[in-house]
């Protein structure tokens, strides 16, 4: 018998013999059906690892996972700092889940997906106003990324579909040039000089926030019309550059120069020993707008971020007729996919590197404007074709 009481007991315990060796144990079960379960249970057990079929452990939650993957992301991202900061920032947010928190990988599907998106639909920003669309985007977006690293780490079988929300909007606003005289003229320190560096160079708020006097070249280096400001480094790996200065940039930075003191920061944060924050350039720049909204001012709405200043600066960057590579470089972006957003080639300047391309063809052949070969050309032209056909001749008869 398979299964049996031992004297007076009211539990099971389970007795088979496999490959020549006796299993006994008990069930603690009172139920001889649970009982028979579990010692088919244990017989395919042995079976499995008789056969090297290794019993899979079970997943972890959600919550055990997410220092491995904020350490995966530490790893693959160790030249971006501000991209560990988001991760996290997101998994901040998604461990304020309880039902994703105390979720097994394994069992994390499409229905608790669907909750999440609920939930953060429903909730309010701390600025009082709801989440938006690019926010939720983004916390859906880290959750997927963890749970493909799992798949890849082998926790789990499958990634459940994540369906992002549409209706996202990018930030496409560009500041006109009478706007952003007005924006200039009014705007406070330190963000009227944070806005004049980002409209100028293109660089990034906190490349702005960060940049030190030491990397600061108002004289030109030899061969060069400009003088420079130099970014260390930031959120991508080409984020490390150089960057010119206009004429009313350099201007703009002696006077900081002068009235400087000790600070090594360009934008020093008087309550700290720092550059001014990220955050507190967001918040100047966010009262400012409103300030003028209120006064009826019209094109400075919540389309206007800080961020549009650096748009606004590559976007005039495509106009002037810059390439992508070019603008690929001045910008620090990781690829020249993100650039090519700015090129916007007009029907002119295509029809202009046609005739560019036509005439160095022309020039190349010989050609003269009329398209006919000169002689001098023919016979130096044919006398290249015999050079270059003599030794195939000779190494096809060598053969």
């Amino acid at each position: 018998m398979a299964i049996y009481k031992r004297g007076d007991g009211d539990t099971y315990h389970y007795q088979f013999i496999f490959k020549g060796q006796r299993y006994r144990k008990s069930t603690h079960q009172g139920n001889p059906n649970v009982a028979r379960n579990m010692e088919s249970a244990a017989r395919m057990k042995l079976v499995k690892a008789d056969g090297g079929i290794e019993e899979k452990s079970p997943a972890r939650t959600f919550k055990e996972f997410a220092p491995d993957f904020l350490e995966a992301i530490e790893t693959q991202c160790k030249d971006k700092p501000a991209t560990i900061a988001f991760y996290n920032e997101r998994m901040r947010r998604l461990l304020d889940f309880p039902d994703l928190v105390k979720c097994r990988l394994d069992q994390i599907d499409e229905e608790l997906i669907e909750k999440l998106k609920n939930r953060r639909t429903h909730q309010i920003s701390r600025l009082g106003k709801p989440l938006s669309v690019a926010s939720i985007n983004r916390e859906l977006a880290t959750l997927r990324r963890l749970l493909r690293l799992a798949q890849e780490w082998k926790e789990i079988d499958r990634v459940p579909r994540i369906r992002l929300f549409r209706g996202e909007q990018n930030r496409e606003f560009v500041l006109s040039y009478a706007q952003e005289e007005l924006y200039l003229h009014m705007a406070p320190q330190p963000l009227k000089d944070v806005a004049m560096l980002m409209l100028d160079t293109g660089a990034r708020p906190g490349e702005a926030s960060a940049l030190e006097w030491r990397h600061v070249r108002l004289t030109p280096a030899a061969g060069a019309k400009f003088g420079y400001i130099h970014v260390a480094g930031g959120k991508s790996v080409k984020a490390k550059r150089n960057l010119s200065l206009t004429a009313r940039l350099a201007e703009m930075l002696k006077s900081r120069r002068r009235d400087a003191g000790d600070s090594r920061f360009v934008f020093p944060d008087k309550a700290e020993a720092g550059g001014f924050p990220v955050s507190s350039l967001d918040h100047q720049h966010d009262e400012f707008c409103a300030v003028l909204s209120a006064a009826g001012i019209a094109g400075f709405g919540a389309e206007f971020v800080i961020h549009s200043l650096r748009h606004t600066m590559l976007t005039r960057l495509g106009e002037s007729g810059a390439d992508a590579f070019t603008i690929m470089r001045i910008a620090g972006h990781s690829s020249v996919t993100v650039s090519q957003r700015y090129v916007h080639p007009s029907p002119e300047s295509l029809e202009t590197a046609f005739a560019r391309m036509d005439a160095l063809n022309r020039a190349r052949r010989g050609e003269a404007a009329d398209g006919v070969a000169t002689k001098s050309a023919t016979a130096e032209n044919g006398a290249d074709r015999e050079t270059s056909v003599k030794p195939f001749i000779v190494n096809k008869k060598g053969a």
